[in-house]
């Protein structure tokens, strides 16, 4: 018979917390797939025209459900009766199973109130939420095949396991505090790739709105043309809604210079729209540029790319004051890469193809866009993180001290030969003087012996004056006035006190006379 030990103990509760992890990530995947099906059972209960049953709404959601995390679907009920693809991911839809994914790893390996359950490393953390979010995935993969958009199989393959893995990696990472590199140039670069890109899509954000409102007219055309009644007008909402941040990153894209296309063949930048686009009809589709040449209202796009460079390379100058001009240059160069990859990982999921033939290429190029923000951020973001740390080394050096004033040495005094005369004997120069060592002598004794006493109104004789030297006699260097040791600690009869009481305080009682 054994008995369980230790280390049997603590394998069998990492055990079980991995297994509560795998659990954690299936049902933050059953979590976002039943909202979406409760959004999309509502639009098909809410229309007044329903085509097919509820077998059919639940096969859309999980076909929206994969397309939100960067899934290929194929679309079969078109109107030429081929199939296509559709591979444009509303990116605010990809947000709720990114945070249930980022949410159930994080709270697997914070303790929080239960400090004493055993919790599993975090690579494991992150294979076990994945896992069980992975299996609830490919359950829906397999069911999305007999609806109307089934999964493409080689994006599923791909997109699926690096988004999950990404979301699971990031909520271990908030978990363990957000941690950063060892090295400052590492967390300097991390921390400047971030505020430029978020610069960066707010800026185009802000193009995209303002090419909205400037082409509101054709963006309500469109929305009104799209559906009659309430019900397909509140889901044509809910899908711009979903589609926003797609076209702040497409608006960033425009602004960086490779623009984006339109179709195969069809290319938008700020220098013009060439070629013939093949756009469909939907509201945020009218705010793209019009044909021809561009002018100083397209080139102003540029201004977003600049902000977001000047800002990045800020950043890496304000951090950058102590160090050397080389590592600055680096930590610039390493942000801009970093800036850059996050951008093109951005451009692929925010385009995509929208059919076959020529709508097979609709959205930034990603390469291009991750390319042109390396551009940006190596050719200006780099001389203005030199620069920036210049201007600070310059602000932080000392000022230079004022040069003391020369101040002419005093003229030595001639001291009288009386005064010289008079020094008592044995004192030198700097030696302290002693009144204790001095010879007890009567206050009225002249230095000859003893004075004569005054008798009526006769003062007595004054006293004989010092005989002046001869003038052979060299006369000594002027002494300095002795100094007065009064170190009364020595006193036996000195009695130091501490304070004396002030008028509020008691004093203290009389010594009693019997003691």
């Amino acid at each position: 018979m054994t008995h369980p030990t230790e280390h049997s103990l603590v394998q069998g509760g990492r055990s079980a917390a991995l297994a509560t992890a795998c659990v954690r990530g299936g049902v933050a995947a059953g979590l976002g797939l039943g909202a979406l099906a409760v959004l999309v059972t509502a639009a098909w209960i809410s229309s007044p025209y329903p085509d097919g049953g509820p077998g059919g709404a639940l096969h859309v959601a999980s076909g929206l459900w994969l397309l939100a995390h960067g899934v290929d679907v194929v679309r079969t009920d078109t109107l030429s009766g081929l199939p296509a693809p559709l591979g444009i991911a509303p990116m605010l839809l990809a947000a709720l199973p990114v945070w249930l994914v980022h949410r159930a790893a994080r709270d697997t390996l914070d303790p929080g109130d239960d400090g004493d359950r055993p919790r599993p490393s975090p690579s494991g953390t992150v294979a076990a939420v994945a896992g069980g979010y992975l299996l609830v995935a490919a359950v829906v993969v397999v069911y999305s095949e007999s609806g109307p958009l089934p999964a493409d199989l080689i994006t599923a393959g791909l997109w699926l396991p690096a988004v999950v893995l990404g979301a699971a990696g990031a909520g271990v990472w908030t978990a363990l505090g957000r941690p950063l590199p060892g090295q400052r140039q590492a967390a300097a670069a991390l921390r400047a790739t971030g505020l430029g890109l978020v610069t960066l899509c707010g800026g185009g954000a802000v193009l995209a709105a303002v090419s909205l409102a400037w082409h509101a007219g054709e963006a309500q055309a469109a929305f009104t043309g799209l559906a009659g009644e309430w019900s397909g007008r509140a889901a044509v909402l809910l899908l711009v809604l979903a589609l926003l941040p797609n076209a702040a990153v497409w608006g960033a894209a425009y602004g960086l210079g490779p623009g984006f296309t339109l179709g195969t063949g069809v290319l938008a930048t700020p220098l013009g729209l060439a070629g013939d686009p093949a756009v469909p009809s939907f509201p945020l589709l009218a705010a793209l540029p019009a044909e021809g040449r561009g002018t100083w209202v397209h080139w102003a796009a540029a201004a977003v790319p600049l902000a977001a460079t000047l800002v990045q390379g800020w950043r890496v100058g304000r951090t950058a004051k102590g160090w050397q001009a080389r590592d600055a240059a680096l930590t610039a160069l390493a942000s801009a890469w970093g800036c850059g990859a996050a951008v093109a990982v951005l451009a692929a999921a925010a385009g995509g193809p929208l059919g076959s033939g020529r709508l097979s290429a609709f959205g930034p190029v990603w390469w291009q866009a991750g390319a042109a923000t390396v551009l940006w951020g190596a050719c200006l973001g780099v001389p203005v993180a030199l620069t920036v740390r210049a201007w600070g080394r310059r602000a932080l050096r000392p000022k230079p001290l004022p040069l003391p004033l020369s101040v002419p040495a005093p003229a030595s005094v001639p001291v009288p030969a009386s005064v010289s005369a008079s020094a008592p004997s044995g004192t030198g120069i700097g030696e302290p003087f002693d009144l204790e060592a001095q010879p007890d002598a009567a206050p009225d004794a002249a230095p000859g012996g003893p004075a004569p006493q005054a008798t009526g109104t006769d003062p007595g004789p004054r006293a004989a004056a010092a005989p002046t030297p001869p003038a052979s006699t060299p006369v000594p260097a002027p002494a300095s006035a002795p100094a007065l040791d009064l170190d009364l600690d020595d006193d036996p009869g000195y009695e130091p006190y501490d304070y004396l009481p002030a008028a509020w305080e008691p004093s203290p009682p009389p010594p009693d006379p019997k003691a």
